[in-house]
């Protein structure tokens, strides 16, 4: 499994403006569900791709059935499927790059192509594999520092809360 490092990963959240979504459900319980609710907040662009909601909405944005139908432009896909769907996922994206001008080919937690990742990798596209870009962001950008994951320690000090004033003070 290779690894990646913080500056990698923060090169492509910050170039990244516009994500299509593979995989993207409309169900609120669902992990790509939360992910497009966060990222929609952060201001990235989302193009949810589903061929079961084609046509339908999620959270306000149009679900298209595959790459090909999605606008441009596009700077990295999110592949929200099962490892073995990431190959073909991944060609068609390849099929689509110049078009959508994309980037990045991103695997979320769980899924693992060494294939899908080569192809990648080859036409160019920087990937990432069995990462959330949900999470990363938040640990990148110290939303979830207080945990220690930003600082790959474990910290045992009870939360900072705000004291009377405004003031930050352990609990």
């Amino acid at each position: 499994m290779p690894t990646y490092t913080d500056d990698f990963i923060k090169s492509i959240l910050r170039s990244t403006k516009v994500i299509a979504m593979v995989g993207a459900s409309g169900n609120e319980m669902r992990p790509s569900y939360f992910a497009m609710k966060y990222l929609l907040a952060k201001g990235f662009v989302i193009h949810p791709v589903n061929p079961g909601l084609a046509g339908k909405e999620i959270m306000g944005r149009p679900v298209y059935a595959s790459l090909k139908e999605v606008p441009a432009p596009v700077d990295m896909v999110d592949i929200f499927r099962a490892s073995d769907a990431a190959p073909g996922i991944v060609r068609e994206a390849i099929a689509e790059k110049d078009r959508l001008g994309i980037k990045t080919i991103w695997m979320q937690l769980g899924v693992v192509s060494e294939d899908a990742a080569q192809m990648a990798r080859e036409a160019g596209l920087a990937v990432v594999m069995n990462r959330c870009p949900k999470i990363e962001y938040g640990r990148m950008s110290g939303e979830i520092g207080w945990l220690g994951v930003s600082r790959n320690i474990i910290d045992n000090r009870k939360p900072l809360l705000f004291g009377k004033g405004g003031s930050l003070k352990r609990s």
